[in-house]
């Protein structure tokens, strides 16, 4: 049994994007020390960490390097190449563990592996040709050409309409494998946030009905007023995969909730997720504080949530003319701002959000809509 991991130690971080920096003030909070690694400098979790390393993930050497330093790792993005876990892993224990990532990354995998649980997925085709695409493609439109490995926030993926558009589609993704998903017909996008501790228990934040915008998660609602039948039914999919993978720390199940009342699964995420930065207003215990207490063997904190509860994106569009007026929205009560530390603004980078309180999840989205409608 691996020893718990006690405040005073360090943990270790493979990213330091926003995930990481989150992370890391729930970490500091707990008394912990935090290291990163990434290629970049001067990022959001290096900002915030006792020491940001960078370094390519190739390079096996820094890498074995960082991990001497630390006493357990975890991570807060999928890409880490299988090679850098590997490395990790024979100097200090990784959670989630590496198998985990290994499936997750990459769609045809993560969608395979779900379907041999017997879990609903959205109906896929894996792609590993244009010829196999050309020849088989037209069954499944309209549909999304995704990338099997290295997209998220709508970067890696095509609509496709007609059998025309796939040839331009398959070329622009220049990749070697991709999944063809049919369009589904759905009423709702929600998710589950888990936790699992290093002795089996779980926690459940959610279901969270989520509101997207050119693929990027745009606001998240919580509680739910979803039929207890549903939100049992999603709660049983997050334990199951949970246990299927003996997972330690969090997991994000992405959901459509079809026209007919079903759940399909849409994608996983084994790290804190978007639609959950609200339960670091909202919950007794926050998702980072969960991956925090379950990579370092603590028990796991109450997912109980305190008020209802709305979370907003804050894109780089906010900025498009000039510093947002963060006085204007700040005098909204209820409202919380998180800001990333990132210095460039571009269109579609994440770069905050708001949380809002109020006695109703469609009272606390207005407020955090009003509120951002108020920067620009």
């Amino acid at each position: 049994m691996t020893p718990i991991v006690l405040p005073g130690s360090t943990i270790g971080v493979l990213g330091s994007g926003q995930l990481g920096r989150m992370f890391t003030l729930a970490a500091r909070r707990l008394g912990y020390r935090v290291h990163v690694y990434s290629p970049d400098d001067d990022t959001p979790a290096g900002q915030v960490a006792d020491q940001e390393v960078r370094s390519l993930y190739s390079n096996l050497d820094a890498v074995a390097d960082f991990a001497r330093q630390v006493d357990v790792v975890t991570f807060e993005f999928e890409n880490v190449p299988p090679d850098t876990i590997e490395i990790v892993n024979a100097i200090a224990p990784v959670h989630p563990a590496g198998h985990v990532l290994y499936t997750t990354q990459h769609r045809i995998r993560e969608k395979s592996f779900l379907r041999s649980l017997g879990i609903p997925v959205t109906p896929f085709r894996a792609i590993r040709s244009w010829e196999e695409l050309r020849n088989q493609g037209k069954d499944d439109l309209p549909g999304i050409l995704k990338t099997a490995a290295w997209g998220y926030d709508g970067k890696g993926q095509v609509k496709v309409q007609t059998q025309q558009d796939l040839e331009s589609a398959w070329a622009g993704l220049k990749c070697d494998e991709a999944v063809l998903e049919r369009f589904v017909d759905f009423d709702a996008e929600l998710s589950i946030v888990a936790a699992r501790g290093r002795d089996g228990s779980v926690a459940f934040y959610g279901p969270f009905n989520n509101m997207h915008a050119n693929h990027i998660l745009d606001a998240s609602t919580t509680p739910s007023k979803l039929p207890q039948a549903i939100i049992d039914d999603a709660i049983d999919i997050a334990r199951a995969i949970l246990t299927e993978f003996e997972l330690i720390g969090v997991l994000c199940v992405e959901f459509f909730l079809t026209t007919d009342g079903k759940l399909l699964v849409n994608e996983l995420a084994p790290r804190p997720h978007n639609s959950g930065h609200l339960t670091i207003d909202a919950h007794a215990t926050c998702q980072f504080e969960q991956q925090v207490r379950a990579v370092c063997g603590l028990p796991l904190g109450a997912a109980t949530q305190l008020r209802p509860a709305a979370m907003v994106n804050l894109l780089g569009e906010v900025w498009r003319r000039g510093e947002p007026s963060w006085a204007k929205a700040l005098a909204v009560k209820e409202l919380k701002l998180h800001l990333y530390g990132k210095r460039e603004t571009r269109v579609g980078r994440k770069m905050g959000h708001l949380t809002a309180l109020a006695d109703s999840p469609s009272d606390a989205l207005e407020i955090a809509l009003t509120a951002r409608r108020s920067l620009c």
